[in-house]
Order: C-alpha cells, then sequence, then structure tokens
C-alpha cells in the first residue's frame, strides 16, 4: 500500500491504459491536427514560469501547488502510457472523508498534504 499523500509514490505507480491503440487517428494525422493548439498551451506553462522568475518578490518556492505542477510537468516528460491519469491523481484530493465544513469557496488545484502541520 502507498501513502496517498506522497506525490513522488503516486506517480510511481505503473497504470494499465485499457484501449491501447484505440485512437482512430494516426499519430501524423494528430499531430496536423493538434500540434499548434499543444504548443501554445506549452508556451503558456512557459510564460507562467517566466512571470514567477520576474516576480517582484520570490516567496512561494514551498507553495504546495508549485510542487504539484514541478511533478506533474516531470510526469508530462515520461515515455509512458497513463500520463493523463498520473497528472490528474498528482493534482487531485486524494482523501475520501468529507470536510466538515468548506475551509474556502474556490478550489485550490493541487492537493496539499502538508495542510494541518
Amino acid at each position: 500500500m502507498f501513502d496517498k499523500t506522497d506525490t513522488t509514490t503516486i506517480a510511481a505507480t505503473p497504470v494499465s491504459v485499457p484501449g491501447a491503440g484505440s485512437c482512430p487517428l494516426t499519430q501524423q494525422q494528430l499531430i496536423e491536427l493538434y500540434f499548434l493548439e499543444t504548443r501554445a498551451k506549452i508556451l503558456d506553462v512557459a510564460a507562467f514560469l517566466d512571470r514567477l522568475d520576474r516576480s517582484i518578490e520570490h516567496n512561494a518556492e514551498d507553495d504546495f501547488r508549485m510542487g504539484a505542477l514541478r511533478s506533474a510537468v516531470e510526469a508530462l516528460c515520461q515515455q509512458a502510457p497513463g500520463r493523463v491519469h498520473t497528472i490528474q491523481m498528482l493534482l487531485s484530493d486524494p482523501s475520501t472523508e468529507p470536510l466538515p465544513q468548506l475551509d474556502r469557496k474556490s478550489a485550490y488545484g493541487a492537493f496539499n498534504s502538508r495542510k494541518g502541520m
């Protein structure tokens, strides 16, 4: 059994991909259709990271969301099927118990395993 709050364990957990080879398009067709859209998304991430580097105060080095984002980028670079599942789990709250009350009105976008410490 692995620790659900340990994102390194979650990222290393193998995922079987049902329907491997089930995409009706060839790789070349996928590139032709989605390359520019994907390129724009990657440039968006790069621009965000550059803005962080240029910020007037570097006070978020330990922010749990940035840790999750770094882990997600590492998972994205893996040459293995199941990247979507791995990244979704890295950015998701693994807890199953409901909160007694909402702790804020909007989502954080990543799980804070250090919360309450």
